[in-house]
């Protein structure tokens, strides 16, 4: 353990800076069952559901497929949508949109160019919604996400995680089993009240992924043949929303922070990559020619709740700089130990371990290099080849 103060004191960092990061930059990682966990995990109950999901949507040849399953794909995007009597009957309680006057479906313009597909990762398989007209994402983010209102959607956005998902499918598969006698209950509500508390049995978490470049970055700016660049961005964009899926279920957390950011991007780049690029996270991030930075850079999405003052987020773009080509250094030294996905997710739990101010001090190799010693399970030889194809 090294004392961050004095890491931050190093960069320049006044007492009341130092202060705002040392909030910041603390660690949220609940690590205290890791020694406990084989790897890949189970998938979560969700994932048999999505596998029905993604198999009509591959036949059809088109998401509409998924439209029945749904029930925010039942309704169009539409100002006050959300709280018409239709939309709070079918959302809240799962009613019946077949007689609805509302219920006239979510409108995309290429909804053969949406994919469903679930996706195996050290934490579980995920299922991923890809659009790949940028109209497509935003209008499935807006109903997913936004109750089917027409928010603007930022064109910095290009992926969002859906976790607490009210699956409606799902409690109509579980009245099934009570309708049978599989499950106990008098009346049907009596059962669902005594089910509620067990989300995991009616509650999803998914990705919506867009197509576009990854951080807004063209392919002139990492040095990649534009077309190539469009199928390398989805890559790292989808492991980087996998990455934020593996802290929220492996550490019970998900931040809108640096670190958790690094950790994303290091797996999203090791996933196109032999070897971490410093020079693309700094890319990603708009600091690719620091000390000045850009304008428009992802790094500004990440200044904090409340926002880090301007001398607090300069030092903390400096700590951002140092961290990643620290970073780049390890994972060239630990080579034999971080390739492929089972290096990426002993880099995941290795970066864990870390705070900024870790990662951008003098002793990063070392500390890095301790996290990386601790042993990897892994579950059995046929999801341990699952996870690495």
């Amino acid at each position: 353990m090294i004392n961050r103060e004095r890491i931050l004191r190093s960069w320049g960092a006044t007492p009341s800076e130092t202060e705002e990061l040392l909030q910041y930059d603390q660690n949220c990682f609940d690590r205290s069952e890791i020694q406990q966990l084989r790897w890949p995990l189970r998938d979560e109950e969700f994932v048999a559901a999505w596998q029905v999901y993604a198999a009509a949507v591959e036949e059809a040849g088109t998401i509409e497929a998924l439209f029945p399953y749904l029930v925010q794909m039942h309704f169009p995007v539409q100002a006050g949508i959300s709280n018409t009597p239709d939309y709070l009957a079918a959302t809240r309680s799962g009613a019946d949109t077949t007689a609805m006057a509302d219920a006239t479906g979510l409108k995309l313009r290429a909804p053969e160019r949406c994919h469903v597909t679930i996706h195996a990762t050290a934490a579980g398989r995920i299922p991923l919604l890809t659009a790949e007209v940028r109209d497509d994402f935003e209008a499935l983010v807006q109903a997913l996400t936004k109750r089917n209102e027409p928010v603007s959607i930022p064109l910095s956005m290009g992926a969002c995680i859906v976790a607490g998902y009210n699956n409606w499918h799902r409690i109509s598969l579980l009245r099934r089993e009570w309708e049978s006698g599989s499950l106990p209950g008098t009346s049907w509500q009596e059962t669902f009240a005594t089910l509620r508390a067990q989300k995991h049995l009616y509650q999803d978490r998914f990705i919506i992924l867009s197509s576009q470049e990854y951080s807004g970055v063209a392919a002139a700016g990492v040095g990649v043949p534009e077309d190539e660049w469009k199928q390398t961005s989805v890559i790292i964009r989808r492991e980087h929303e996998c990455a934020h899926y593996f802290t929220r279920r492996v550490f019970s957390s998900m931040r809108n922070n640096l670190l958790d950011e690094v950790i994303a991007d290091y797996a999203g780049i090791t996933s196109v990559l032999p070897r971490f690029r410093a020079k693309w996270l700094l890319q990603f991030l708009g600091l690719e020619n620091f000390p000045a930075y850009r304008q428009g850079g992802r790094l500004q999405n990440y200044r904090g709740e409340p926002a880090l003052s301007d001398g607090a987020f300069a030092v903390l773009q400096a700590l951002v700089v140092q961290a990643a080509h620290n970073l780049e250094k390890f994972d060239e030294q630990q080579a034999s130990q971080l390739s492929g996905p089972e290096g990426r997710l002993r880099a995941m739990l290795a970066l864990s371990c870390m705070t900024l101010e870790e990662l951008a001090s003098d002793e990063a190799q070392e500390l890095l290099g301790s996290a990386l010693a601790s042993p990897v399970a892994y579950a059995d030889a046929a999801s341990a080849e699952r996870y690495s194809t």
